[in-house]
């Protein structure tokens, strides 16, 4: 085959130098027919390709070698022959071919059967209720100016094709608890089975055809919506294609050109109004007279019906420093002091972290997703003060801690006096237990007082503590007065002794004996 730089040396030669097409062969090479036809069809570049592939050996035998390709592809994975196995019983039964022959034609016929089914799909249909799908995809966004890569989750009702999308700064357990909590609310319920694909935060091994070890907690969280999970074959989108073509749609429609937000509580809420004008504005792809958003109100009796959110929570234990901080996901949360040398239980949220110890709430905070950040809540340090009371000027917890005003004059008062640190402490630590706004509004009566001190801010605390209810005995039936006395002060008039030592009204047994039976009780 010639190659273009020699077809233009032929052609310039001829037609610029006018050469003959005798001198044209001698000085290239070529043949006459080779020369005639560049002159004559005026190609700059001569191509072939074979319309026929002669094959002398294995042709006879590609009928029965089809055969024996498609028998071997339907037995299992591992009792599935290799090719130089098929070769040799081809072989056996006459074949006086090649292995190199056999191995590009059962490479070629795989190659055509995997496209041949790829092509095809079968439609799918749906009942009320009946599955639903769920997916990730990753969006980008603008939070608080700042161009964010976002994770949103994707939950779409099989047969009236309503979606539910949120967005999460990760796609981790807890984040998929929350996802499926917030979808079922929206839908007002939930179905019966619900199609994923093999994502880490659910499955834990993959076995043989649709067998799944499911995560546990997953496993909890269907149990108490009551749904059936179903995982996808692995590498096989279109097993759960909605969910597939509305992350597509999604990223078209909603996140082109970048949307603005300044949190990620505005986005979720920009999103699910999103949601519920796409299903309004876009008829049903079967049930054309209809829109998405009148299928699903007619489907939502076939739901199961919402049962509350799941406490969805992933759980790992964690130690507690000496500076009462405990490092979780890159950053570091403070705990209650008496937590510091033994184990906590981490419950991470969506949105929150909490921090369990004996079965108790030890540490709360919201939840933070950057990189090397300390949050601290400075009311579990205040334990530490009582000891170390002067760590309450340049401790970090106490750095950024807002505290209402009154508290801050009388800090700044007993920042002035001796002994002012313990008194400060002092007043901190009715904090928890008297709250925040009993402590201001104490600390606002000793300043009009003009005594800011430890003592008059707790006699005032004290002051104002509800009293405790009085206790409640049960009188016996037996112990009850069958006559109550009369409360009549008047009686005791009787009493009185006259000027000659006799008690005035001795005759009258009626109030001396009253008095006596009074006297008894």
């Amino acid at each position: 085959m010639l190659v273009v730089e020699t077809i233009s040396k032929i052609r310039r030669a001829y037609f610029q130098e006018k050469k003959k097409i005798k001198e044209i062969c001698r000085e290239f090479r070529v043949s006459r027919n080779t020369v005639r036809k560049v002159i004559r069809s005026g190609v700059t570049e001569l191509t072939y390709e074979r319309t026929v592939q002669p094959l002398p050996k294995i042709g006879p035998w590609t009928d029965e070698l089809d055969e024996m390709l498609a028998a071997n592809a339907r037995k299992a994975k591992r009792d599935r022959l290799t090719l130089i196995r098929i070769f040799e019983e081809l072989r056996a039964r006459g074949y006086d071919g090649g292995y190199d022959a056999v191995r590009r034609y059962a490479a070629s016929w795989s190659k055509e059967e995997r496209s041949a089914s790829a092509a095809a799909y079968v439609p799918l249909t749906f009942d009320p209720g009946e599955a639903y799908q769920f997916d990730w995809s990753h969006e980008i966004v603008l939070i608080d100016g700042v161009t964010t890569t976002v994770k949103v989750a994707h939950v779409r009702l099989c047969h009236s094709r309503m979606l539910f999308v949120r967005a999460y700064p990760r796609e981790t357990q807890e984040m998929v608890f929350d996802a499926h909590d917030k979808a079922f609310a929206f839908f007002g319920g939930t179905c019966t089975r619900g199609i994923y694909d093999n994502m880490k935060t659910a499955v834990d091994t993959i076995f043989v055809g649709r067998d799944r070890a499911y995560n546990r907690r997953f496993q909890q969280m269907c149990g108490h919506y009551l749904v059936d999970p179903v995982a996808c074959t692995p590498a096989s989108g279109w097993e759960k294609g909605q969910v597939e073509n509305q992350v597509g749609v999604v990223r078209r429609r909603f996140f082109v050109p970048r949307p603005r937000f300044k949190s990620y509580a505005e986005l979720n809420a920009w999103l699910e109004d999103r949601c519920v004008a796409w299903a309004k504005a876009n008829p049903h792809p079967e049930l054309k007279d209809r829109t998405n958003w009148d299928v699903f109100q007619a489907e939502r009796e076939s739901l199961v019906p919402y049962v509350g959110p799941f406490d969805g929570f992933h759980s790992v234990p964690a130690a507690v420093s000496k500076t009462c901080l405990v490092r979780f996901d890159n950053n570091r949360y403070s705990v209650d002091a008496r937590a510091v040398g033994r184990p906590v239980e981490i419950r991470a949220y969506a949105e929150r972290i909490e921090f369990w110890q004996d079965g108790k709430v030890v540490g709360q905070h919201d939840r933070a997703f950057g990189r090397n950040k300390d949050i601290y809540d400075p009311l579990h340090y205040i334990p530490v003060l009582a000891r170390k009371p002067g760590a309450l000027r340049n401790g970090a917890p106490f750095r950024e801690w807002d505290l209402p005003q009154a508290i801050k004059r009388v800090q700044r008062k007993l920042g002035k006096v001796p002994n002012g640190d313990r008194q400060m402490v002092q007043i901190l630590s009715m904090i928890p237990t008297d709250g925040l706004d009993a402590v201001e509004a104490a600390c606002a009566e000793a300043l009009k007082e003009g005594a800011p001190a430890a003592a008059v801010v707790l006699n005032i605390l004290a002051r104002h503590r509800e009293p405790p209810p009085p206790l409640t005995i049960a009188t016996p039936d037996a112990l009850r007065l069958t006559c109550e006395p009369v409360a009549d002060c008047k009686r005791y008039d009787s009493l009185r002794r006259p000027e000659h030592g006799k008690i005035t009204g001795a005759g009258r047994n009626e109030p001396a004996e009253a008095l006596r039976h009074e006297d008894r009780l």
